[in-house]
């Protein structure tokens, strides 16, 4: 019988220094003291000059050449060339080797109470001791040694578990992260409420499900409802006076935005008009004004020719001469002949005239468009009020009925949830029982139990992989009210059989008719893999040591397996062969009853 952990390296291989002073039980003295170490000898070594090392400690000392003896220095005896240490200068002390190992010793570690030789210590306690502590490789973490196991499996925050879902591998302290990415991990629909839809799916399954609220296609102009695919109909159908309400604000809206435009637009036109009107009539004034300078009297001499002429044979003219305009009266210069206006000058004041009242005609047009367009927003503004108040009658008639039916559907989904819970609850305790039946159905109260593993090949590949290393078989028990046991299997081996052997280990666990069992358990077992030709079992047996944990009354769920590690080679596994038959192997376990 062996244990399931792996044994450290053996001190015999005098790869240790000295052991520590506290583990022993009587007197300490000098002589058995190593010289470099300071520690009780180990595989003691006295060099020529009479000192005592452990072999650990003085192959060290001269593995860089020779050194001097510090012990020697130290009190004050040094010689040369006694006192140097190099290789093949020192000879095993045997004598002192047996007298260190007799000496008793007893366990450091806290709470152990092994007691026995320093011999006995070395060879069988030492590295082995429950109580020991060590650290986790992983996290660092001091455990004990008998709960390394259970730390790797289940408190190790550094620990690397398989996502249930994608089966890929990570840290435990990474888990909420994974479950944020996982294309795996299962998602609850909110529409329809189906539940485990993987993630990599979940887009898919809104396209389509109709349970799924979108967005009202009215919500460009305000509506800001979510409906059930299915029911957007109903819902623009109820929500019509709504929707139009939102609609004729909407537009009035936007009549507003173009009215407050059209009065900046007109008064900048009023006033373009204004300065037009203002610059049309000085030039008609300024064309009067030519037009009478042009056909009146001349100035100063033009007077007296014209007066000379004009004496003639008809006498003297009846109407006096117009006076020149006073706004021009100085720009006039004296001449003794009349010089009338260029008509070029004319001409461009006309062209400047029609230039002028093109543009006025221009933005007359222009407000007449506004004009119109003023007029038709405002009798679509009217059809849309005729229709608002053609609806108004019926959508208050249709959300009266509407505000009943919502009652109804609330009372009724209120039912509906209350049934959901009480059927949720049923499932989970139909659930309960399936996995208790299942147990009952597989559980043997004779101490015989017979484990049938099947997809052994797909297991085997997730052992080696590490996905999967260890399982577990369903309970046994001795009888009714009897012990309770499992088996544990790893299908790649465990300890010194990893990689080589299939591991097979007795578990005992914590029943509940423990208080009236005799403890530690002492009871026979066999163990055994079947030849399904019923040819030749591979078959282990062993006693219980009443001494190990393993076999104490259990504190937990389960005590330290104890078993097989070398149980049978994978060699006889591979290939053709009469254990494995349609990937199905068969464990059986036995406990002797007797004396029970």
């Amino acid at each position: 019988m062996a244990t399931q952990e792996p044994s450290p390296p053996s001190s015999m291989e005098s790869n240790k220094p000295g052991f520590p002073k506290k583990i022993l039980g009587n007197k300490l003295e000098d002589k058995h003291l190593c010289n470099c170490c300071h520690n009780i000898l180990r595989r003691p070594f006295q060099a020529q000059c009479g000192h005592r090392f452990c072999s650990y400690c003085f192959n060290r000392t001269v593995s860089n050449g020779p050194q001097k003896c510090n012990a020697c220095i130290k009190e004050d005896i040094f010689e040369d060339p006694t006192s140097i240490l190099k290789q093949g200068c020192a000879f095993p002390d045997n004598a002192v080797r047996r007298e260190v190992e007799s000496l008793s010793a007893a366990c450091i570690n806290e709470n152990c109470t092994w007691k026995g030789s320093i011999k006995e210590y070395e060879m069988s306690h030492e590295g082995h001791c429950e109580f020991m502590i060590i650290p986790c490789p992983s996290c660092k973490e001091c455990i004990r040694f008998n709960e390394q196991e259970r730390h790797n499996e289940r408190e190790c925050p550094e620990r690397t578990l398989n996502c249930k879902y994608c089966k890929e591998p990570f840290h435990f302290k990474n888990i909420k992260a994974h479950d944020e990415i996982c294309p795996k991990y299962p998602m609850i629909c909110e529409g329809c409420a189906k539940k485990k839809i993987p993630r990599e799916k979940y887009v898919d399954h809104i396209k389509f499900c109709s349970k799924f609220r979108t967005p009202c296609r009215f919500h460009v102009v305000g509506c800001d409802m979510s409906v059930e695919k299915e029911k957007i109909h109903d819902h623009e159908r109820a929500y019509a006076y709504e929707h139009l309400n939102l609609l004729l604000h909407y537009i009035m809206g936007m009549k507003v935005s173009m009215e407050g435009l059209q009065p900046q637009g007109l008064e900048v036109a009023g006033h373009k008009l204004v300065e037009l009107q203002q610059s049309l009539r000085e030039l008609e004034a300024r064309v009067s004004q030519l037009s009478t300078t042009s056909s009146g009297p001349p100035v100063q001499g033009a007077v007296a020719s014209t007066s000379s002429s004009s004496a003639g044979p008809s006498g003297p003219s009846t109407s006096a001469p117009l006076p020149p305009p006073p706004t021009l009266a100085p720009t006039l210069s004296v001449s003794t002949s009349f010089t009338p206006l260029p008509s070029s000058v004319g001409a461009a004041l006309e062209l400047q005239l029609h230039s002028e009242k093109t543009k006025v005609a221009e933005l007359g047009r222009r407000c007449s468009e506004l004009e119109v367009k003023s007029s038709t927003f405002e009798n679509v503004v009217c059809v849309l009020n005729r229709e608002v108040e053609r609806f108004a009658t019926t959508m208050e008639a249709s959300n009266r009925q509407h505000k009943l039916d919502q009652d109804k559907i609330e009372a009724l989904s209120n039912k509906v949830r209350q049934l959901e819970r009480t059927v949720g609850l049923k499932d989970l305790t139909v659930a309960e029982m399936e996995g208790r039946l299942r147990e009952m159905a597989a559980t043997t109260f004779d101490g015989v139990f017979v484990w049938r593993i099947s997809d052994f090949g797909k297991k085997r590949q997730d052992a080696i992989a590490g996905r999967a290393p260890a399982m577990f078989s369903p309970a046994f028990y001795t009888n009714k009210y009897g012990y309770k046991m499992c088996l544990r299997i790893y299908l790649n081996g465990d300890g010194t059989g990893r990689g080589s052997h299939l591991s097979l280990f007795f578990v005992v666990m914590r029943g509940q008719s423990d208080a009236l069992l005799k403890w530690p358990f002492n009871q026979k077992v066999t163990l055994m893999l079947l030849d399904q030709s019923n040819r030749e079992h591979i078959i282990d047996a062993f006693r219980p040591d009443v001494t190990s944990s393993s076999f104490q009354r259990p504190v937990s769920e389960m005590n330290i397996a104890s078993g097989c590690p070398l149980f049978c080679p994978l060699s006889k596994l591979d290939g053709k062969n009469s254990y494995i038959r349609d990937d199905t192997i068969f464990i059986k376990a036995i406990v002797d009853l007797t004396g029970l």
